[in-house]
């Protein structure tokens, strides 16, 4: 499966200069691609998704797939660039490049994308050569990714950047497998009546939440009795459609902090629900490489209704302002309860 994010559309990412376009590529996908086939998207003359597959793994159907994702987030035109550190400078390697962009511009062009250019560098690096992969003659050096606008809005806005993919991973993979493991067998000890819970014992779980998401914060450490307790709150519906509000309110960045906890510590199936308000809210405030890692995390393990939902919305380019909407529900189930959540806040400009 290709990852995918989506950049706002007001970012100063000049399409027509490669080196400044390749150059943004860390902040908008959130780490430095290595050995991967970036396609960047064009819809009505703006930057729209960036979608992103490992080099090694460009078989037609996946290019097809990723042609077909393009399509999905309305983009009309498309440019690709190969990161390669080891075929950028290799003659066969070129071949292969220039067979596998040409497949990927025939799907592009079945779905109505127009392939406009297709680059290769070594690195995304300051002062990497770049060149058109159809031996057009075109190159240049790549600008600086630290300097580059894009990376400067997402400082800005509280996003951090990963030098590479699997320090992005990390932060929803297990931590210690061990406990992790022990966690379960807590769990399933803890498992709760199958009797309906009366309103009053969800309402004192969404309290608890809230408490842990404080202490979380002030960086005590949860027991095992709290993280059973959470874990079987958040197969309540009531409760864990509650929780999603937090992600508009003040205390989104001490909800957030929570579930990428729950993430790395939970065993399956009961971090999948950590994972999915870990996307929810990511996606919430404009990071889209954090909420694409979530929830390919969550589908991993089996169907679910929300993460489906949102990797769609993900993939189509919803907008974040669009997907802030559903917290709406979880203010109207907090005040049903007798839940007093923080108050909304205010979202100034958008990240993507």
């Amino acid at each position: 499966m290709a990852s995918r994010h989506h950049p706002e559309n007001h970012l100063d990412i000049s399409l027509n200069r490669p080196g400044a376009l390749i150059a943004a590529l860390p902040a908008v996908l959130g780490f430095t691609p290595e050995s991967s086939l970036v396609l960047v998207t064009v819809a009505h003359g703006e930057l729209g998704a960036v979608l992103r597959g490992d080099l090694s793994d460009q078989s037609p159907q996946r290019l097809c797939e990723l042609a077909e994702l393009a399509a999905a987030s309305g983009a009309d035109a498309a440019i690709a660039v190969i990161v390669d550190d080891e075929g950028a400078g290799c003659a066969m390697c070129a071949d292969e490049h220039r067979e596998a962009t040409s497949t990927l511009g025939d799907e592009l062009a079945r779905v109505g994308v127009e392939l406009m250019a297709a680059h290769v560098v070594p690195e995304v690096a300051a002062g990497a050569r770049w060149y058109c992969v159809d031996g057009c003659g075109s190159s240049g050096v790549v600008d600086d990714p630290m300097a580059s606008p894009t990376a400067l809005a997402a400082v800005l806005d509280g996003r951090r950047l990963y030098a590479r993919r699997d320090e992005l991973l990390d932060v929803v993979a297990t931590v210690d497998g061990r406990r992790t493991g022990a966690l379960a067998a807590v769990i399933e000890q803890a498992a709760p009546p199958e009797a309906p819970r009366p309103d009053s014992q969800a309402r004192h779980d969404i309290e608890h939440a809230l408490e842990c998401a404080r202490r979380n914060e002030a960086g005590d450490t949860l027991s095992d009795d709290d993280l059973s307790r959470l874990a079987w709150a958040l197969t309540d519906t009531r409760v864990r459609d509650t929780l999603y509000a937090l992600a508009v309110g003040e205390a989104a960045g001490t909800a957030e902090a929570l579930w990428a906890e729950l993430s790395r510590t939970l065993p399956e199936p009961w971090r999948v629900e950590a994972l999915v308000l870990l996307a929810f809210s990511a996606y919430v405030r404009g990071d889209g490489p954090l909420a694409g890692i979530s929830l390919d995390a969550a589908l991993r393990h089996a169907p679910h209704r929300m993460a489906g939902m949102l990797d769609r919305a993900l993939q189509c380019g919803m907008r974040p302002e669009q997907i802030r909407e559903l917290a709406t529900t979880g203010y109207r189930l907090a005040a049903q309860l007798g839940v007093r959540l923080p108050p909304r806040r205010l979202f100034g400009r958008r990240v993507g």
